[in-house]
């Protein structure tokens, strides 16, 4: 009987990937048997692959990492998925947990950290980074920010996100794979929710809340 633990990688640097691959396969219990260099891409793998644990990083073109979670997750309510990203954020850790993911550790971590996670969630149990949850509290003077960010819904979480990195509508549009109307709408929605007129103003709450 096979016994081993059925990994999908997701991220979309190939050197990445080959270097997770490569770790992973020193441990004999576990198997990459799938990669993806894009959540369009994983959730199709998904279904083919069914994996015990899928490794995914957040940042990356099209749908991104928060909506490639809720996706597998409204397909299938019990996979289990490791968010692996740069982002060492509180709000990143929330919206990642609040999608589905069963765990999140940062590309910072140790290398033996991301094999102990992954045998932690394949037998069921959730693993967070220590210190994530708690080391991110919002800058003083922020809480009123923060609180306004969480109004935000998922997509208007993730559009926020590209039009406070600088992305025009259509840039935003691209990278989501939406339509240009539907990008503007959420842009007047995000503004609305968050109190201000300008891509500027959108970029200095990022900042102030660590987004970017």
């Amino acid at each position: 009987m096979d016994t081993k633990i059925r990994v999908l990688l997701v991220d979309d640097h190939a050197v990445v990937r080959a270097g997770f691959r490569l770790l992973l396969a020193s441990v004999d219990a576990i198997e990459v048997v799938a990669e993806a260099a894009r959540c369009e891409e994983a959730c199709k793998l998904y279904e083919d692959w069914r994996p015990d644990v899928v490794v995914m990083d957040l940042s990356m073109p099209g749908i991104g990492g928060l909506e490639g979670i809720r996706r597998i997750v409204a397909r299938d309510p019990e996979a289990k998925i490791l968010v692996f990203s740069i982002h060492d954020e509180k709000v990143y850790v929330d919206r990642a947990l609040a999608a589905g993911a069963k765990g999140y550790i940062t590309k910072n971590s140790a290398p033996e950290m991301l094999i102990t996670a992954v045998r932690e969630i394949a037998g069921g149990n959730a693993f967070i980074e220590a210190g994530l949850n708690a080391a991110y509290a919002p800058p003083a003077g922020k809480n009123g920010q923060q609180s306004l960010l969480a109004a935000l819904s998922p997509k208007e979480f993730d559009v926020f996100r590209l039009l406070a990195k600088g992305l025009t509508t259509h840039e935003a549009a691209n990278e989501l794979c939406l339509g240009v109307k539907t990008v503007a709408n959420y842009s007047t929605q995000i503004k609305a929710k968050l109190k201000v007129n300008t891509a500027a103003e959108l970029a200095r709450i990022a900042i102030d809340s660590n987004i970017i």
